[in-house]
């Protein structure tokens, strides 16, 4: 797919994760974490997920289309951005309209979950968060960052990171929050996972 469709749904993803999700869930049970779930992401205490290119609700399947309200009416509900808890929201408007391709979903759901499995490898006894706020999933381990993400401003394609509390120095420390990976060079359980063991062994030692 080219860039623009990919980070137009990228987009979409995360303005569906901010006001469909994590702003409902904020307004009735006081918490915005995301998680995975098979084919996309949902609430942990809100009963609505994205998957592919619907949502599902307790009440039923909407197909992610027209307006970011319209589908939430469907479902039954008013769409929201947490109120107060961050500032660098999206921006995206309830009213705006949703574009979002179906492979592109795909490949970040998949992503997701490929992060989901590698994090639990790399600590079991702590469940990864998605953050509506930058949408990474993310698990913090002795002041470090350990996460994947689907892209962002700076980075338009998926990658993987690692982010001490602490600046570090050294070659694997690639940018300026810590270390990088594209998703090319860490597609899979186990080196994703040796990714994020080679920068907590080096955060630890420095």
């Amino acid at each position: 797919m080219d860039d623009a469709t990919y980070r137009m749904t990228r987009l979409a993803l995360h303005a569906a994760g901010e006001l469909l999700i994590a702003g409902p869930q904020y307004r009735n049970f006081g918490t915005i974490r995301l998680r995975p779930v098979p084919g996309g992401f949902g609430g942990v205490r809100w009963p609505v997920s994205v998957i592919g290119t619907d949502l599902l609700s307790a009440r039923m399947r909407v197909p992610l289309a027209g307006t970011y309200r319209e589908v939430a009416a469907a479902a039954g509900f008013e769409p929201e951005a947490p109120t107060g808890v961050y500032q660098d929201t999206t921006g995206v408007d309830p009213d705006d309209a949703i574009g979002i391709d179906a492979a592109a979903a795909t490949v970040i759901a998949d992503w997701f979950a490929l992060g989901d499995s590698a994090l639990r490898c790399l600590a079991a006894d702590v469940t990864p968060v998605l953050w509506p706020e930058h949408f990474d999933l993310s698990s913090t381990i002795g002041e470090v960052n350990f996460g994947v993400s689907p892209g962002d401003d700076a980075h338009s394609g998926p990658y993987a990171y690692v982010g001490p509390w602490t600046a570090r120095t050294g070659a694997f420390w690639n940018v300026s929050f810590g270390a990088l990976r594209a998703r090319d060079e860490v597609n899979t359980t186990a080196g994703l996972l040796a990714f994020f063991e080679e920068g907590r062994a080096l955060a630890a030692a420095d």
